[in-house]
């Protein structure tokens, strides 16, 4: 056969007719023969390759996105190339680098703000780049996701709805984390609008042994709160466990509320009150982005997604005694 029936037919493409197509490809396994795609992209000046670079797939909610990402782009034959960061900017631009060395077509990055770097090195090389977990519609890179900051200020709302007027915050850490800082910012925005400030806030890594060693010290203060925000569901699981640890029923002496709704915040005891965040439709959000600006057509800059409160076991009317 010809070379150019053989790619044809490896390549999938619906003019091959179908038992030639399989001859093809029976010969090829045997063979053990893999089309090499430095060549397709040589051809085509395209290496059929998203990045993305998220700041860790330990925690569940990265996981989803990526995998819808992924799922949407496999769709088109695109395949995915992924990095972490660790909410490091410096390693976050290192990678950057390395996908852009890579020859990958465009980049799926985490919130609004990066390295000085990132801006100058993929405008120069006009990679497409779209942003997750941020809605920014003003800014300069295109982005898909929500407004952090509205989210805990309405979360917060919640807890004060119901009578809580004694709040302490366990957030993320701040520093190269913009949509931790924006969760920060929800919270004291909720409660200056009541003229009320935060028993506390205290800044921690995002681990479950973080959230009970935070927990224990904000239990352990004079003034004691009667509700605990925190950053994520993570430190929301250290947040319960430390307070059944001490004894301290929630929610009956004190309310506990996440963000992420991650699946095992419905099956903890009692079930956690969280922002549930569209992750999945950010990543498929993404991987559309990209593939319509790829293929020259016109997509919204911005797109803005909305957090659902999911109110379950974990919140409740502050005891009557501290109202």
């Amino acid at each position: 056969m010809s070379i150019s029936t053989v790619s044809r037919a490896l390549g999938g493409h619906a003019r091959v007719d179908a038992v030639l197509a399989e001859r093809v490809r029976t010969a090829a396994a045997r063979l053990g023969y893999v089309p090499d795609r430095r060549g397709r992209a040589l051809v085509q000046r395209r290496s059929l390759s998203i990045g993305a670079v998220v700041p860790t797939i330990d925690n569940a909610i990265f996981a989803r996105a990526i995998n819808a990402l992924q799922v949407r782009l496999d769709a088109d034959g695109y395949r995915l190339l992924l990095a972490t960061n660790e909410y490091d900017l410096g390693r976050e631009f290192a990678d950057v680098q390395a996908l852009v060395e890579h020859g990958v077509d465009g980049i799926v990055l985490v919130g609004a703000r990066h390295h000085d770097g990132v801006l100058p090195l993929i405008g120069a090389r006009g990679i497409p780049v779209v942003c997750t977990w941020t809605y920014e519609p003003d800014g300069a890179l295109a982005t898909i996701g929500f407004d952090n900051r509205t989210a805990m200020r309405r979360l917060t709302g919640h807890l004060l709805d119901l009578g809580h007027r004694r709040l302490a915050m366990i957030a993320g850490i701040a520093e190269g984390n913009d949509r931790a800082a924006a969760r920060r910012e929800g919270f004291c925005d909720a409660l200056e609008a009541r003229r009320l400030a935060p028993v506390s806030i205290l800044e921690r890594p995002y681990a479950i042994t973080e959230g009970r060693a935070a927990t224990r010290a904000l239990l352990a203060a004079p003034r004691r709160p009667t509700a605990l925000v925190c950053g994520n569901d993570i430190l929301a699981f250290g947040a319960l466990a430390e307070a059944r640890a001490m004894g301290v029923d929630v929610p009956g002496a004190l309310s506990i509320t996440g963000f992420d709704d991650v699946d095992l915040a419905s099956h903890v005891t009692p079930p956690l009150t969280t922002m549930r965040v569209p992750s999945a439709d950010m990543g498929r959000l993404a991987a559309e982005h990209l593939l319509a600006r790829l293929a020259g057509r016109d997509t919204p800059k911005a797109i803005a997604l909305e957090p659902e409160l999911i109110v379950r076991g974990t919140t409740a009317p502050p005891p009557r005694r501290s109202r």
